[in-house]
């Protein structure tokens, strides 16, 4: 479920020209901002931009880029894109790290539907002049190549229909893959790639039945984990639990000694609208401590306040 608390009686046409009120003078009013956009949907947002441009003859988000910075820029611009496009950023960003930012490409190709992912990737082809697997493929090697560009391309199979008998033989075909740390077999690259999130999940959940612990455990059993190792884990667990997935991406990116703002905002940008209550709720679970709180802590200013206006804290 979601977190956003929408207003439901906004009105296009004032919401652009608070927007606009908010840029002018000596200073930009931050909470304007986030009162507006942070509890607008999707489709509000939409229509937000294309009102502003048609009564300003200016792009919004070109003028949001301008007005703000750091952290809270980054979470109001991704926000303010079509999901579709706001992923294709995403992916651009992760991609053209100094040392390519896996995850990003993993949860794309393996939580959102065959459509949604089609969808990224004619966003990225329109913004960016190239195909995503090409530059995915530009900016990986080896191994781990194989796998993210097989995964980008994929189109699965949506239904919930399962083969038994296909979800043994290919949980065996894990097995023998993780037993002799054959990791790179082309059978678990295609399998993971090629089937249906239901097939994957009854592969999955035969494993755990024959060998009475989860694939994903087995597979990081080895001391020494490396890079494909901890990719195909990211792709089981997003495929196989995207909540749980996405918890622990939380989870990491504000323990320890510092913040990973962007793994955060990712998060939560990209689940408002769509599970991040669940995802909250399961990290209250594992940590007995809130989300909110947890944001607040780790987090100050209007990069703060946007993030748990997002999370559905009330003012």
């Amino acid at each position: 479920m979601a977190t956003i608390i929408v207003s439901q009686n906004a009105s296009v046409h004032e919401d652009a020209q608070a927007l606009r009120n908010a840029f002018q003078g000596w200073g930009t009013d931050e909470k304007a901002i986030i009162s507006i956009l942070g509890h607008r949907n999707e489709f509000q947002r939409k229509q937000i931009r294309q009102a502003y441009e048609e009564l300003y003859q200016e792009d919004l988000i070109k003028r949001l880029e301008s007005e703000l910075s750091g952290d809270f820029e980054k979470a109001v611009y991704r926000w303010i894109l079509d999901p579709a496009d706001r992923d294709a950023v995403l992916a651009n960003v992760a991609i053209k790290k100094a040392e390519t930012d896996y995850h990003v490409i993993i949860e794309i190709s393996c939580i959102l539907s065959p459509e949604d992912l089609l969808a990224v990737r004619r966003a990225y082809h329109c913004r960016y002049k190239r195909s995503l697997e090409e530059d995915v493929a530009a900016h990986t090697s080896g191994d781990l190549r194989k796998l993210l560009v097989a995964l980008v391309t994929a189109y699965r199979y949506a239904g919930h229909e399962i083969n038994e008998r296909l979800a043994k033989s290919e949980a065996d075909i894990l097995s023998d893959a993780i037993k002799d740390k054959a990791y790179n077999n082309e059978e678990v690259i295609r399998i993971l790639s090629s089937r249906s999130k239901a097939q994957l999940i009854a592969s999955f959940n035969r494993y755990r039945d024959e060998h009475g612990t989860s694939i994903t455990k087995n597979l990081l059993g080895d001391s020494d984990v490396g890079t494909l190792q901890k990719a195909l884990h990211a792709a089981i667990r997003c495929i196989s639990d995207p909540r749980k997935y996405f918890e622990k991406t939380v989870r990491n990116a504000i323990k320890g000694n510092g913040t990973d703002e962007d793994a955060l905002t990712r998060v939560i940008v990209t689940r408002a609208e769509r599970d991040l209550k669940d995802i909250k709720e399961l990290y209250y679970q594992r940590n007995s401590v809130s989300l909110d709180h947890a944001v607040a802590k780790e987090t100050a200013g209007d990069y703060k306040a946007f993030l748990l206006t997002l999370l559905g804290k009330e003012d």
